[in-house]
């Protein structure tokens, strides 16, 4: 199956018509979309979308780009928020957490300093609840990774990585997947295609980020989680496998990684 592990479906980009676009997915056989939370004010509306959609679950977390305006009450609301959601099977990770140190603000050292210490606090809230995290690791791939095996959660997924050969391994020795998605569509995207293409299968998930990051016959439009399944034949197509096995692979380290989530396709 097709599986989404990263999609915004929340955004203002759809004009309200997510659960359109939620269908929409399902009708080009995305079986499951994966929506981050990414701060306080949005934790309800992603509940809300998982709870509404078919094929659809969320994540609860607080993004880098929002720690600037966060505070620990902020923190405090989403371990409480957490603690009240694990009855729900739609709820199935922790994110979108992370290190952002491409834009510059983030990058000064009092906003690196707050934003480890967010990272530290939602590693330990998916620790203590035995979750998987979606973490954010833009120019930060080593930091993320650094606090990561300092806090270990029950696995997670290092979306829309673009680091080394050396920092993929880094994440698949901690049980991590890692998540590609539209940026590996472009044809100047070498070292992003030399990642899809060789790192182990078994340790790659599909995303589309969407909005953001569209594939090269979508860009710069909106992207949409229906963009899936031809994102997954050029997965296919880089590895010169075919495009079911790409399709059974990544849904299978999908479900592995997201347990809750496979619950929800059995």
């Amino acid at each position: 199956m097709w599986i989404d592990t990263h999609c915004h479906l929340d955004a203002r980009e759809y004009g309200g018509a997510s659960l359109d676009v939620a269908r929409q997915a399902a009708e080009q056989g995305v079986s499951m979309i994966v929506i981050p939370a990414i701060d306080r004010h949005n934790l309800d509306t992603v509940a809300g979308l998982g709870a509404q959609a078919p094929n659809a679950c969320y994540g609860l977390g607080i993004h880098p780009i929002c720690v600037p305006k966060s505070t620990d009450d902020d923190l405090a609301a989403l371990r409480a928020k957490v603690e009240a959601s694990m009855d729900d099977p739609r709820f199935v990770a922790i994110g979108e957490i992370g290190l952002d140190f491409f834009i510059p603000e983030l990058a000064e050292p009092a906003m690196r300093e707050k934003q480890v210490h967010f990272l530290r606090e939602q590693l330990r809230i998916a620790r203590d609840f035995k979750l998987p995290v979606l973490t954010h690791v833009r120019k930060s791939q080593d930091q993320v990774l650094k606090q990561v095996r300092q806090i270990t959660p029950n696995g997670g997924i290092a979306h829309a990585f673009n680091g080394s050969f050396q920092q993929a391994q880094g994440y698949i020795d901690v049980g991590f997947k890692l998540g590609f998605g539209g940026n590996m569509t472009f044809t100047r995207a070498l070292q992003i295609r030399r990642l899809a293409a060789e790192l182990p299968l078994s340790a790659i998930v599909l995303e589309t980020d969407a909005p953001d990051i569209s594939p090269a016959w979508v860009h710069p439009g909106v992207n949409t989680p229906q963009q899936i399944p031809r994102i997954g034949e050029v997965l296919a197509e880089l590895r010169g496998i075919g495009v079911d096995e790409v399709r059974t692979a990544t849904g299978a380290n999908a479900r592995f990684i997201l347990p809750r989530m496979s619950g929800l396709l059995d």
